[in-house]
């Protein structure tokens, strides 16, 4: 993992760092012209490389409503300094000589902290496509993403839950997982209604099943003291934030380590990857993990 996760002015700033064997020219070329990030950028674009020019980003396997996003070009001073924003991020190239060489420096500010695992990941595919069409070499896309991206999610604490009073709440990135496939996945494609049984992936043991007090699909799900809820941002992407009550007596260590391990097991079914039994041992490791900070 080559990634840092920053925070400037308050708002989270993904940074990476490569050292490139060829010329700023030659890299300039790759990162401002629509032939050179076609090589390795994860949209085509259009750009012209002026500041306060409309750019435009397009995923060629997906419909043009959902698969064509706006930005505008922000600096340029070639061949050393190229930002633009794509959506509400900003990404920021800049190109230092060394030696034969150069050195990129390569920022993305996120408008969503949440997102940093899945977009760390994704740059870091997208650098080593980069180096390798620089290279001359053919790049092989990554079949695995969903353990990288964990890696990162845990690296950079995005996976925490906190206790606000006797409120236990974790918010996760879902990726750009439709809303209607989250909610699928949640009550595995049954049909749950008020005063019902809740859905066995809803429930854990630290929330015991309590009839369904609210049903809205495909974004939110509660019963009792536990709420689940869905969100969908076409520029940023889906979430799933979920939020327990806790009696009194009830422990909120055991309830912090219950619900991150079953959010880590949503998160990953909801990338295809449906993990049986519940890992006891992550769960006890978890306990330690938030008694600690309390």
């Amino acid at each position: 993992m080559t990634a840092r996760l920053e925070t400037a002015d308050g708002t989270p700033v993904l940074r990476f760092e490569r050292r490139l064997r060829h010329s700023p020219d030659r890299v300039w070329r790759a990162i401002s012209t629509p032939e050179g990030l076609a090589a390795w950028f994860p949209a085509a674009v259009e750009l012209e490389l002026t500041p306060g020019a409309p750019m435009r980003f397009t995923f060629p396997d997906q419909a043009p409503v959902d698969g064509t996003s706006a930005g505008e070009v922000l600096e340029v001073d070639p061949p050393r300094v190229l930002a633009f924003r794509w959506n509400a991020d900003v990404l920021r190239f800049e190109l230092e000589p060394d030696g034969d060489g150069c050195v990129l420096r390569f920022s993305q500010t996120l408008d969503d902290r949440l997102s940093a695992g899945r977009n760390a990941y994704g740059w870091d595919v997208c650098l080593g496509a980069l180096a390798a069409d620089l290279d001359g070499e053919p790049f092989e896309q990554p079949t695995a993403w969903l353990e990288p991206m964990e890696a990162y999610v845990r690296e950079f604490g995005l996976d925490e839950g906190t206790l606000t009073g006797r409120r236990v709440h974790f918010a996760r990135d879902l990726v750009w997982r439709p809303e209607a496939d989250v909610w699928a996945l949640l009550v595995e494609d049954a049909d749950p209604v008020v005063g019902g049984e809740p859905p066995t992936r809803a429930l854990n043991h630290v929330a015991p099943a309590e009839p369904l007090t609210v049903v809205e699909p495909p974004r939110v799900l509660a019963y009792g003291p536990v709420r689940w809820e869905v969100s969908h941002d076409p520029e940023v992407g889906t979430r799933v934030d979920l939020t327990h009550d806790l009696p009194e007596g009830a422990d909120p260590v055991a309830a912090l380590a219950a619900w991150h391990v079953h959010l880590e097991l949503f998160f990953a079914a909801a990338l295809g990857d449906v993990r049986c039994p519940w890992p006891e041992d992550r769960e006890e490791e978890l306990r330690k993990h938030y008694g600690q900070l309390r």
